[in-house]
C-alpha cells in the first residue's frame, strides 16, 4: 500500500482550552474487502455495526461525526482524502466486533490499519484503536502511534477518553487514561495498562449510524452478484458457552440481549428506509430462549411484518418449539456450529453439545421449511483420521443445505492457544479468511486439510456417492499427509465409548 501521510497546515486542529467543547471525529475501521480475495470473491460485504453503533454514540454525545467505511474502499489512499477532507481532531479506528472476519485478527487488516494510524498521527490528530486484534496485540497499534488501545468492548473508557480531549485536545497520554478500565498506553516508553479508579456506566448504544456510510453501494454489489439485498443486524453480543478454541476479547463470556421490540423495530425501520430482501443476524446465539423468538415475531407481525433473515444457533437450543417460533419471525436459514461429528472432538472442544442433538436440530429446522447450514473445524487437537470420517458420516446423515470448513485457528486468550503455544513459530495470525494454514502441529499437514475441505463441499453439492471413491482414495494414502510429530491430547474417558 501507499506509505504516504496527509500533511495538514499547523491551524487544521483547533486549540482547545479548558472549557467543553465538542470534537471532530473520524471513525474508522480496517476490514479491506478488497484485500480478502475469498470474500471479495464472494461479494457479500456488510457494513461494519460496531463502528457504526461508536459513531452514532458520539455523534448523540453532540460530537461533529463522519466515518470511514473501508469495507468497499478501494485502498488506503481512500482514507487520506477522507482524512484530509475531514481534519480530525480524534481519529478513532473501532472495528466492527460483530464481523467473524474481524474477529479472526487477518494479519493484512493489521498492516492497513497500523499503516493508517501512522498517517493520522503524523497529521496531528488523537487517535485511539479498538478491536479484537488490537485486544491481543496493543503494542502493535501503539507502536504504530495510537495514543490508547481500548481492551474489550471499551465504550464506557472511550466515552471518557473522548470527553478528557474535548476538555483539553494535547492531554498527555498518562492524564488521558488515568483511572480508566481497560486502556493500553505507550508511557515514558513501555506499555502499561490503566488501572480503574472506579467502575464507569456502560452506555446504552443507538442503532448503527448507518447514514453516515453509502449503503446504495452495498445494494449495488449485492444485486449485481446474487441478485437481492442483504443488510446486518445484532440482536445480541457475546456468548456464554465456552468452547476451548474460541476467542473473545471483546465480550468475554458475557451475552448481552437487545430488548426483542427493539430488535423489531430496528428492523422495521431497516425495512422503511433501506428496503433490504434480506437480514443476516450477527449473533452468536441469536434468540436463545423461544419466548424471546415470540416476542420478536409479534412485535414484528404488530408493525406490518419484518424481513426473511438468516442467523446462528447451537444445536442444543433448538427444539421443536424453537424451530417453529424462528419460522415465525421470518427465519429462514440457521447456521449450526456442529464443528465435528466425533464426540471425542466435541468433548475435547468443551462444545458441550451432543452428534445425535446436531442430526435432530436439522430436522426440527427442516420440518419448518428453514434452510440449514453447518459450521465446520477440521485438526484440532487428538483429531485423527477415524474423527474425521465421523463429521463425513454426519453430513450424510443429517444431509444440510451447506456447510462452512475451517481448520483450527489458535487465537491468543484461549485454552486452545495456551495448549499450542510452543509450537507456533513466526507465523501467529492468517494473512487473509481463505488462509487455511496449520500453524501448530496437528495429525496432518496443511494440504491435507485443504483436500478435505473439497470433499466435503463436493459432498454436499454432489453427494456422498459420487465422492465416495475420491474419499477411499484419500484414506489409502493418507498416511503421506502426517506430520511427524503432533500435540497429543488426552482424551476424556467417557468420550471414548461414544459413537
Amino acid at each position: 500500500m501507499n506509505q504516504r501521510c496527509v500533511q495538514q497546515d499547523t491551524d487544521a486542529v483547533p486549540s482547545v482550552g479548558a472549557e467543553l467543547v465538542l470534537l471532530s471525529i473520524l471513525v474508522c475501521h480496517s476490514y479491506f474487502l478488497r484485500l480478502d480475495e475469498k470474500q471479495h470473491e464472494r461479494a457479500k460485504p456488510y457494513p461494519p455495526l460496531a463502528t457504526l453503533q461508536v459513531a452514532a454514540l458520539l455523534r448523540r454525545a453532540g460530537h461533529e461525526v463522519t466515518v470511514f467505511d473501508a469495507m468497499l474502499a478501494a485502498d488506503t489512499d481512500v482514507y487520506r482524502a477522507k482524512l484530509r477532507a475531514a481534519r480530525p481532531q480524534v481519529v478513532i479506528f473501532y472495528e466492527d466486533n460483530y464481523n467473524f472476519l474481524s474477529k479472526m485478527c487477518l494479519g493484512r487488516m493489521r498492516r492497513a490499519c497500523c499503516e493508517m494510524i501512522a498517517c493520522a498521527r503524523a497529521d496531528g490528530a488523537r487517535v485511539v484503536a479498538a478491536g479484537s486484534d488490537a485486544s491481543d496485540a496493543p503494542d502493535a497499534y501503539l507502536a504504530a502511534g495510537a495514543d490508547a488501545v481500548l481492551l474489550g468492548e471499551g465504550l464506557a473508557a472511550l466515552v471518557a477518553l473522548v470527553d478528557r480531549l474535548a476538555n483539553d485536545a494535547l492531554l498527555p497520554v498518562s492524564a488521558l487514561i488515568a483511572g480508566l478500565p481497560d486502556v493500553s498506553a505507550r508511557i515514558n516508553g513501555l506499555m502499561q495498562r490503566s488501572r480503574p479508579v472506579a467502575p464507569l456506566p456502560e452506555p446504552q448504544l443507538p442503532h448503527p449510524a448507518r447514514d453516515l456510510i453509502e449503503v446504495e453501494a452495498y445494494r449495488a454489489i449485492w444485486r449485481e452478484a446474487h441478485g437481492y439485498f442483504s443488510l446486518n443486524m445484532a440482536a445480541s453480543r457475546g456468548c456464554s458457552f465456552r468452547c476451548d478454541w474460541c476467542a473473545k476479547p471483546i465480550w468475554g463470556n458475557r451475552y448481552l440481549q437487545r430488548a426483542p421490540g427493539d430488535v423489531a423495530a430496528e428492523m422495521l425501520s431497516l425495512k422503511r428506509h433501506y428496503a433490504p430482501d434480506h437480514v443476516w443476524f450477527t449473533d452468536d446465539i441469536f434468540g436463545f430462549r423461544v419466548d424471546w423468538v415470540r416476542d420478536f415475531a409479534a412485535a414484528l407481525a404488530a408493525g406490518g411484518g419484518g424481513v426473511p433473515f438468516t442467523t446462528q444457533l447451537r444445536a442444543d437450543l433448538i427444539n421443536q418449539r424453537m424451530a417453529r417460533a424462528l419460522r415465525d419471525a421470518g427465519c429462514r436459514e440457521v447456521w449450526i456450529g456442529a464443528e465435528s461429528g466425533s464426540q471425542k472432538i466435541l468433548d475435547a472442544m468443551h462444545k458441550g453439545t451432543r452428534v445425535p442433538e446436531i442430526v435432530q436440530a436439522r430436522r426440527y429446522l427442516a420440518v419448518e421449511g428453514i434452510r440449514v447450514g453447518f459450521f465446520l473445524m477440521l485438526g484440532y487437537l487428538g483429531e485423527e483420521l477415524d474423527d474425521i470420517l465421523a463429521t463425513r458420516d454426519l453430513l450424510e446423515r443429517a444431509t444440510p443445505d451447506d456447510i462452512g470448513v475451517s481448520v483450527a485457528y489458535p487465537l491468543p486468550g484461549t485454552k486452545f492457544f495456551a495448549t499450542v503455544q510452543r509450537e507456533l513459530g513466526e507465523k501467529r495470525n492468517w494473512q487473509e479468511s481463505n488462509d487455511l494454514d496449520m500453524m501448530f502441529g496437528g495429525t496432518y499437514d496443511s494440504s491435507f486439510y485443504r483436500i478435505v475441505r473439497k470433499l466435503l463441499h463436493d459432498q454436499i453439492v454432489e453427494g456422498a456417492e459420487s465422492v465416495r471413491y475420491r474419499w477411499d482414495e484419500l484414506v489409502s494414502r493418507e498416511a503421506q499427509y502426517r506430520r511427524q510429530e503432533g500435540v497429543t491430547l488426552a482424551v476424556p474417558a467417557a468420550a471414548r465409548s461414544v459413537t
